[in-house]
């Protein structure tokens, strides 16, 4: 924000520097920020993800053989969007018989 030197009025921002609403009075910046809009700054999203922990097994019917045991693993992410928390886990089976994977949110 910066005020006129010839009349104090408000000066508004352009490309080049800044030039006076009231009487047309511009300066020159050799270097300006330029910003158009609202900008909003982004909330990191943390994923949690444990690859190293054995799933457990599981009373779950296989989708493709129909086995009755599988080994369940969950994955957590944890986050903010647009001011809107996001809590989010996934489960993935995969089946002991034949190794079909799938997946349930």
């Amino acid at each position: 924000m910066r005020f006129c030197d010839r009349c104090g009025s408000f000066m508004e921002q352009t490309a080049q520097g800044y030039k006076c609403t009231k009487c047309g009075h511009e300066v020159k910046i050799d270097v300006i920020e330029y910003r158009t809009g609202t900008e909003s700054t982004a909330e990191p999203v943390y994923v949690v993800k444990k690859e190293d922990v054995e799933a457990i097994k599981v009373a779950q019917i296989c989708p493709k053989c129909g086995s009755n045991e599988a080994f369940r693993q969950v994955t957590v992410s944890l986050g903010e969007h647009a001011g809107v928390k996001n809590d989010r886990y996934v489960e993935k089976f995969k089946c002991s018989a034949c190794g079909h994977t799938w997946v349930k949110n």
